[in-house]
């Protein structure tokens, strides 16, 4: 059989044509990544497959990585030769470097003529004060690039088995954090609006505060039996999930202390698991994801 003429998508032929895998791609114009930028880089949830082609450029041509705490370790094994590495992870009741800290440190790299990777879990705009770093930046003229990840409250989901939506459970889904900057349940969110609003509800670091959350989602109208999912190290080799109800969360965290960093799900998506759990035997063995 004769086969038609090679077709190209825009007319376009890669530089690195007649190469095969991952070889293909070093010859792609990734943007370049100039002395004194900040890049604010999404790891995504864990599993260091799940970063994206950008964030391993960044990777490969950073001369500083800024990284926190829910940053895998193993992501960081493809920095390039050379580059410095800091440590700048805030988790809950540690000592930590204070938001403004690590906001100065990013100012004072960048002004040194650093190519500078602000690297954080997930993505660096959801509860991850991305929003709040390139406020500063913007403010001190640093020119900087924002590079989405995958969050945990989706990608996270998936590696559960618990699509964040699905026609037939719920055309809508709520993201929120279970804490504020003091640490303390947030105290502003509508809890009884959040109840009726959404059948699915994601919340990022709100083990803490969980018992309290549920009375009060219960108190807004939201039934004793509710699911409840609590998925620890979303995409890992050693992802766990646990299930209880609205009604019995506050005992359940107390007698079997879920391990954090953790994402809640209030809501019908456990439903999906038992014919989605794909995530588990063999598949937990490849340290990629």
């Amino acid at each position: 059989m004769e086969l038609g003429p090679t077709k190209t998508i825009g007319g376009w032929v890669s530089a690195s044509e007649g190469a095969t895998g991952f070889a293909r791609l070093d010859a792609e114009p990734f943007p370049a990544f100039e002395p004194g930028w900040v890049w604010l880089v999404g790891a995504g949830p864990g599993a260091p497959g799940l970063m994206s082609l950008l964030c391993y450029h960044a990777l490969q041509t950073c001369d500083v990585v800024v990284y926190d705490a829910l940053v895998n370790p193993d992501i960081l094994r493809w920095v390039k030769l050379g580059a410095e590495l800091e440590y700048a992870g805030k988790r809950g009741g540690k000592p930590s470097p204070t938001q403004k800290d690590i906001t100065l440190r990013l100012i004072d790299l960048a002004r040194a003529g650093k190519r500078v990777l602000r690297l954080k879990g997930g993505d660096p705009f959801m509860f991850g004060r991305g929003g709040e770093e390139c406020q500063h930046l913007a403010g001190a003229a640093i020119p900087f690039r924002i590079i989405p990840g995958i969050t945990a409250g989706i990608g996270g989901l998936a590696y559960a088995g618990m699509p964040a939506t699905h026609r037939d459970t719920n055309h809508s889904v709520i993201f929120l954090t279970g804490h504020d900057a003091t640490g303390n349940m947030p105290a502003n969110v509508n809890w009884a609006a959040i109840a009726r609003a959404s059948p699915v509800i994601v919340m990022y670091m709100a083990v803490k505060h969980l018992g309290e959350i549920a009375t009060a989602l219960m108190d807004g109208g939201r039934l004793a039996d509710d699911p409840v999912t609590i998925l620890s190290n979303a995409s890992m080799p050693h992802q766990q999930v646990a299930e209880t109800t609205l009604g019995e969360a506050e005992a359940f965290v107390a007698a079997n202390d879920p391990p954090t960093p953790a994402i809640v799900v209030v809501g019908h998506a456990a439903d999906w698991r038992s014919l989605l759990d794909w995530y588990k035997g063999p598949l937990r063995e490849n340290p990629i994801g």
